[in-house]
């Protein structure tokens, strides 16, 4: 007897009126959340997309990041003296941006995008996508910009010296140093972004934890697909802090070479 056919069994027996053991009510509340209809296919979609947004909004958060961060960066680091008026404008725009984003909810962020900014849109997911974006730039501004004030002064004084521009002297010099000190921030910053995926179902974006409220509302029993989601989400973790560990290890082993 196969699963399919043991769970019909077991089905008729509760229709029945039967008490099932625990053993076996287990079994019959895992297949009919995971299995029946191929339901597991919902979750490997719901998986697929959860990665897929929260790549994309982690290379939209790494370049408004960067962006803002050599911004503010630029405009700490005037000599004495000078004042460049743009430059004071752009900083006063990119410090505005991370007090607003930091200094409110992401749900509030994600419900304004969705329900007021893009009103009449109906792709949820993207709208989700861009909201975590946005959100993410500010706390990777802040990462970058630490890493960049953590590079000796001189070091860029050193690039000037050579004839080197200030974009020359930051692409060649200061950011490659910066990015060793910033890469465990980084790797922690796109763990909590593969988490806050789950945020956009509340604007309707269809992710894992949508694949789970989705099978839940057709079987009526909401504890095995949300522990199923909550199980997934860490093992996933899980690997993405492994391969984080191993990428760390490796650049502090090129430093002793």
């Amino acid at each position: 007897m196969n699963w399919a056919e043991l769970y019909q069994a077991l089905t008729a027996q509760i229709t029945a009126g039967e008490t099932l053991p625990w053993y076996q009510d287990l079994f019959v509340n895992f297949y009919k959340a995971f299995l029946e209809g191929g339901r597991w296919e919902l979750y490997a979609s719901g998986v697929l997309t959860t990665l897929e947004v929260t790549i994309l909004a982690l290379i939209m958060g790494v370049i408004l990041g960067v962006l803002v961060a050599v911004i503010r960066t630029a405009h700490d680091q005037q000599r004495p003296g000078r004042h460049n008026v743009v430059l004071a404008a752009l900083n006063a725009v990119c410090k505005a941006y991370t007090t607003i984003i930091r200094g409110t909810p992401m749900i509030v962020q994600m419900l304004i995008m969705g329900s007021i900014v893009f009103a009449s849109s109906r792709n949820y997911t993207m709208i989700g996508t861009i909201a975590l974006g946005i959100n993410s730039g500010a706390y990777v501004a802040e990462i970058v910009r630490g890493g960049l004030m953590s590079v000796d002064v001189g070091q860029s004084e050193a690039g000037r010296s050579l004839g080197l521009g200030y974009v020359d002297t930051m692409r060649f010099i200061v950011i490659p140093q910066a990015f060793k000190n910033i890469l465990p921030a980084l790797g922690n910053e796109f763990i909590t972004l593969f988490k806050d995926t789950a945020l956009i179902t509340t604007i309707g974006g269809k992710e894992l934890l949508y694949a789970a409220q989705a099978v839940g509302a057709k079987t009526y029993a909401v504890m095995f697909p949300y522990l199923g989601v909550a199980v997934i989400y860490l093992v996933m973790v899980m690997i993405f802090t492994w391969l984080q560990g191993k990428l760390e290890r490796r650049l502090r082993e090129s430093d002793r070479r």
